[in-house]
């Protein structure tokens, strides 16, 4: 027994001084790939020696004697961080992640083949404007300079996740680059998934009001009629079709309309600022991730300092500051997109009809490799309206009539796409009236861009606009036979059409991806907005003051009142606040009693500490599931998330709204009061069983927490602990600090998608401007600027936005010199 006991603990401490050594391999192998920013290093493609100064918060401050050799530092400066999340950015918009990710990725290939993007970016390089190719050129050969060091240098093939994924990396191209600009319009778009959703809805619902209760044109619009989808064709759609979901792959570029991109920006003119410079704040809104969307960095260019946040893969500030202005970017909402139906010719599948009769379609065959499988090919189809998009895909089989196929026409789908120029333009800029020029570049995504110097402020609408006839069918709002000449794009409207204010009389300018015109169509840019709600809260705190401040710009920025909150309690619990009898402890009228009780007494605000915020989400996701679930059946998964506007509609009544409140499979007539009761203790009880029935000890972070996940190694056991950042954290989705939840699964307010980065600029004062992003510079986990600037943001704390030279290198943690081979 003894010696059995003795050979048990020689094998148990073998087995541990075996793992601790593997533990020890594969940190030494990571570790190689962390970078070293103190060094000095000759490379290939400068012209004179260049210094990357990074400070205390890894910033990266770049000094060079040229503008390219600067362009070519960044490049390197990227690629140092987060070549990881470039190299995969890059093989998504090419259409090339199951070569290494194996079928799991195949349907995301597979789309992005369809639209080929990647070609297009190729084809674009050649419509930039000089300045534009020479940072292109200039960032690539610092891409390559630091694949070509870590080659040579074994320096851990640049990332740790290159040891557990066979991903060869190509040297970076121009294309590349405008490839980025091109995934980021596909990720803020999200016309064309409400097009197919609209259609979807409109099969189901007899009556036009109530689909309008349910996807509103936007509050003002003087509109036609919708056409009732199904009356377009003369074929007949079924009413419950299969779904098709997006990938959830957490690669995947494509995101519901829920998702499709937000923002807040705006501007103060000196008028109306206490200390006499224009003011600027900007944070735009995309889904999280470590490392997250967004890199810091401070370029040193012949026309003066910019700096400000970066995505890496594009040589641009695309939000920031220079000397003399500043800019920011939200999304606009434009319609850019447009599905058609195409009629298939019955004699000849591989032709469509168009206005001039049955054509071919344009084919191509495309070759996608996957890992551990057989290579797939693809036949890609295009049509003069644009590329054909299975019914596998965006649920557009269920409103597919049959021998027709679906297209989309996308402003995103030029060849000659500048975009990218008038991203690097704006740096060079000294004026709004110069920025407003620079933005006729700009194709897709469609933006809109609020600027301020030290004179004036403006907000002007960048990109595409669709020229469509007065006579299309739908007016862009649902899928539209693409064989009709009136709907079909007449080319675009001239740049001076897009929305332009400049100066206003009150001297504030800014937008939360609410409504900014009220034009008639076919100029009337938008059917759909992002935004009815955090408008009427940022209105009231920009009007709460004469003057405004940096700090209060801060306070807009994370301002945590939802007026939704504040416009639906009253409504909905009209008829049970402080109702009914005292009922026994245990009861779910006692529940429900207290539950209201603490409604009562809140003001809407959405913080992480209070219990309100979460009695309140779930008691309005419940009541809205209660009221669209009997109609819609399975298509009401679709709502995941609250429409505030369609509550309101039924509690008031407009229309005869009210109709929804009524469960048309049931004998009895519910009425609206017994619907929000009836979910209230939905509520309830589904907290009850996640968070326990103390409403008291809520807390609204504990539900809310704010997922920085790793797309890859985020599901790893053991690795998700360390690559990703979870954090408690206020908001919702319709406050100004807005944190949009995730609406699905175990966990629908977990805080998925917001500002990754905020910025406000003082013109008074420019070196006390600030900024900051959700996780930190490095995409290396190992790194301690993975996550530090994480809990900064998380407090609503920021970091200094200077161009002071000096500054940057008395906080320096390393200095690289660069200089040429």
């Amino acid at each position: 027994m003894t010696m059995l006991f003795k050979w048990l603990m020689r094998l148990t401490s073998g087995l541990i001084v075996i793992a601790l050594l593997v533990l020890l391999a594969v940190y030494y192998l990571a570790s190689r790939s962390l970078p070293e920013y103190s060094k000095d290093l000759s490379v290939t493609g400068l012209s004179a020696p260049v210094e990357i100064v990074r400070d205390h918060a890894n910033v990266p401050h770049i000094f060079g004697q040229s503008d390219a050799d600067v362009f070519f530092a960044l490049g390197y400066a990227h690629a140092q961080d987060r070549l990881w999340q470039m190299v995969t950015l890059r093989r998504t918009v090419q259409g090339r992640l199951s070569e290494v990710f194996g079928p799991r990725t195949l349907t995301i290939d597979k789309t992005m083949r369809r639209l080929d993007l990647y070609t297009l970016a190729q084809k674009s390089v050649s419509a930039q404007d000089a300045r534009s190719r020479m940072a292109l050129d200039a960032y690539a050969n610092g891409v390559n300079a630091r694949l070509d060091e870590i080659n040579r240098d074994a320096l851990g093939r640049g990332a740790p996740e290159m040891f557990l994924f066979n991903m060869p990396v190509a040297p970076w191209q121009p294309a590349d680059s405008v490839a980025m600009i091109k995934l980021m319009a596909l990720q803020l778009s999200g016309h064309m998934d409400t097009e197919v959703l609209r259609a979807r809805v409109s099969l189901l619902l007899d009556n036009a009001d109530r689909l309008s209760d349910l996807l509103p044109d936007a509050p003002g619009s003087g509109v036609a009629a919708l056409p009732r989808y199904a009356s377009l064709f003369d074929t007949a759609l079924p009413k419950f079709a299969a779904t098709t979901p997006l990938p959830e792959s957490p690669l995947s570029p494509f995101h519901r309309r829920d998702f499709a991109g937000a923002s807040n920006g705006w501007a103060a003119a000196a008028s109306r600022s206490a200390a006499g410079g224009t003011l600027i704040a900007n944070d735009p809104h995309l889904n999280f991730s470590a490392p997250g969307t967004w890199y810091l960095a401070r370029l040193q260019l012949s026309q003066g300092g910019v700096i400000g946040a970066t995505i890496p893969g594009i040589p641009a500030i695309l939000t920031g500051r220079s000397g003399d202005l500043g800019w920011g970017i939200t999304a606009s909402y434009l319609d850019d997109q447009d599905v058609f139906i195409e009629k298939l010719n019955p004699d000849n599948p591989e032709e469509y009809l168009t206005p001039d009769g049955y054509k071919p379609f344009v084919t191509r065959k495309s070759i996608i490799e996957v890992a551990d499988a057989k290579p797939l090919t693809l036949t890609l189809r295009w049509t003069e309206n644009g590329p054909v998009l299975p019914g596998t895909m965006f649920d557009l089989g269920t409103i597919t009539p049959k021998d027709h196929v679906a297209t989309l026409s996308w402003t995103a789908l030029s060849p000659q796409d500048s975009s990218i120029s008038a991203a690097i333009g704006l740096m060079y800029a000294h004026s709004t009236q110069q920025a407003i020029e620079t933005g006729a570049l700009m194709i897709a995504p469609s933006l809109n861009l609020t600027l301020a110097d030290h004179d004036q402020i403006a907000l002007k609408t960048l990109g595409a606009m669709p020229r469509r006839t007065a006579r299309h069918q739908s007016k862009g709002r649902l899928p539209s036979p693409g064989w009709i000449a009136e709907n079909r794009w007449q080319g675009r409207h001239s740049y001076a059409a897009n929305p332009e204010f400049v100066n206003p009389i009150g001297g504030i300018v800014g937008n939360t991806n609410n409504k900014i015109v009220d034009r008639p169509f076919p100029l009337h840019i938008s059917y759909d907005w992002g935004d009815t709600q955090r408008i009427q809260r940022w209105q009231r705190l920009m009007q709460s003051r004469q003057v405004h401040t940096r700090d209060s710009f801060i306070e807009t920025q994370l301002d945590t009142v939802s007026p939704a909150a504040r416009t639906l309690l009253p409504l909905i619990g009209a008829d049970l606040w402080f109702t009914g009898q005292a009922a026994p402890e245990g009861t779910a009228e006692r529940q429900r009693q207290r539950a209201l009780a603490l409604l009562a007494n809140w003001n809407g605000e959405m913080n992480e500490h209070l219990p309100e915020p979460l009695i309140y989400a779930a008691w309005v996701r419940a009541l809205q599931d209660r009221l669209i679930r009997d109609d819609l059946g399975p298509l009401a998964d679709s709502f995941n998330h609250v429409e505030p506007l369609f509550i309101e509609r039924v509690f008031r009544d407009v229309n005869g709204a009210a109709k929804w409140c009524d469960v048309i499979q049931s004998a009895p007539t519910e009425t609206c009061t017994d619907m929000a009761r009836f979910a209230l203790d939905d509520a309830l009880l589904w907290i009850g069983e996640r968070y326990g029935s103390a409403l008291e000890s809520l807390r609204w972070g504990d539900a809310h927490q704010a997922a920085h996940d790793h797309p890859i190694l985020g599901e790893v056991p053991v690795l998700k602990s360390f690559v990703n950042i979870r954090q408690s954290t206020s908001g919702g989705d319709q406050t100004l600090m807005r944190g949009v939840s995730s609406g699905t699964g175990d966990t629908p307010f977990q805080n998925v998608h917001g500002a990754g980065f905020r910025g406000v600029y003082d013109f008074a004062d420019p070196d006390s401007s600030v900024f900051i992003t959700a996780t930190g510079q490095s995409g290396h986990f190992l790194s301690s600027h993975y996550d530090d600037l994480g809990e900064l943001w998380r407090r609503g704390e920021y970091i200094p936005m200077s161009l002071d030279e000096n500054l940057a290198r008395a906080a320096a943690v390393g200095i690289t010199r660069l200089s040429p081979r």
